[in-house]
């Protein structure tokens, strides 16, 4: 008995479009397997049907529709009933052929199998949600201590707010601010992954040194050449990030899928491999700030799972809450939540908060759903 993953063809071309569509975008895959005997044909067909999968048996062959997601669980109940090495071994290549890493530093990601929960830590006084909240010490041991305990996997430090009609600062100051902060993540902290969210070279060349795992650049790495040679010989994951400030779009998720292919290839073109980097699509960063262009980029997330990145969910606390409901920034987790667990079902892997419990809460119950299968004992 063995199991691979096929290609299925159409005569009409049209369908062959949408079923590929439908494959990529709710990450499903069609499997063949073949058996043995009709009474295995028999079981297998009744196991598939306790995972409300859409199948088909011909002599001693069934192909079915699968949820990427329930491989594991799918290879689990197989081998109950068939206890065969060549089985479990076609669903280990399957899955690892799905399989989406993400190399960050110390870290390697794999973003298939469990989101990053990826925690934000402002060390600013204009930052438009926290800015001003963790100045002392004391306040940022704290902070940090709470989200290391509510089960964070990343804590991002910023030095220098990017929201709307942002004052720069110094390179210098920014340093300043961020250094402190990541010494006692790495000193007291050492299995969480330490990220940046700064645009400037110079900020960069201080946190290579100081040797962090992530850089978050809402310049997308690509207006200083000097970023991308600094970076290609580290092992840092890269959070590259679309922005459509300075322009507007006649067709966003064309031209979204344009910016993200062309960045890549930028990015890779420098000695950096395709799993350094991670992606994020910008919201908020449109050129009309906390317009309608956020809701379709919240909406066409799942456009970008053909690019095998991790995607980022960055919305946490924006002003879609006040522009929809006229919430104030403390009053914005529960719409917040509810957007960030749409763009996780449909493809966003990597989750920038700032409230990591009710944000592990999240996952946890979704993948709880996905993985909602009932077998009788």
């Amino acid at each position: 008995m063995h199991v691979r993953e096929i290609n299925v063809k159409q005569d009409n071309q049209l369908t062959n479009l949408v079923l590929q569509d439908i494959a990529m975008r709710q990450r499903q895959c069609f499997l063949q397997f073949t058996l043995d005997s009709i009474d295995d044909v028999r079981t297998l067909k009744r196991l598939l049907d306790q995972f409300d999968l859409i199948s088909q048996a011909s002599d001693l062959v069934v192909t079915c529709f699968v949820p990427v997601a329930a491989l594991p669980l799918l290879r689990q109940r197989c081998l109950l009933t068939w206890a065969n090495d060549t089985l479990a071994t076609d669903f280990k290549v399957i899955e690892q052929q799905h399989a989406i890493y993400w190399q960050t530093g110390r870290f390697n990601f794999n973003v298939s199998q469990q989101p990053v929960i990826y925690g934000i830590l402002n060390i600013t006084p204009d930052s438009f949600y926290d800015g001003g909240r963790f100045q002392q010490q004391e306040q940022i041991q704290q902070q940090i201590a709470a989200m290391v305990s509510a089960g964070v996997n990343v804590i991002e430090v910023g030095g220098q707010t990017t929201r709307p009609g942002f004052n720069e600062i110094s390179a210098a100051t920014e340093i300043e601010r961020i250094m402190p902060v990541i010494k006692i993540i790495k000193s007291y902290y050492p299995n969480i992954a330490v990220a940046v969210d700064t645009y400037k070279y110079d900020v960069m060349q201080a946190v290579v040194q100081a040797n962090v795992d992530i850089i978050n650049d809402v310049n997308a790495f690509i207006d200083d050449s000097r970023k991308l040679k600094l970076l290609a010989p580290t092992e840092i994951g890269l959070l590259t990030m679309h922005s459509s400030r300075s322009h507007e779009y006649q067709n966003l998720t064309q031209e979204m899928k344009q910016f993200f292919e062309t960045n890549l290839t930028k990015i890779m073109n420098y000695g950096i491999v395709r799993q350094r980097i991670a992606l994020d699509q910008g919201i908020g960063y449109a050129k009309e700030a906390d317009g309608y262009q956020d809701y379709a980029m919240m909406r066409n997330i799942d456009q970008f799972n053909y690019l095998q990145r991790p995607m980022m969910i960055a919305i946490s606390r924006k002003g879609f809450g006040a522009k929809l409901f006229g919430l104030a920034k403390d009053d914005r987790l529960p719409v917040t939540l509810v957007a960030e667990a749409y763009m996780y079902l449909h493809g966003g892997n990597i989750l920038r908060v700032h409230d990591v419990t009710e944000t592990v809460q999240l996952v946890k119950m979704l993948d709880t759903i996905k993985n909602g299968y009932w077998f009788k004992k």
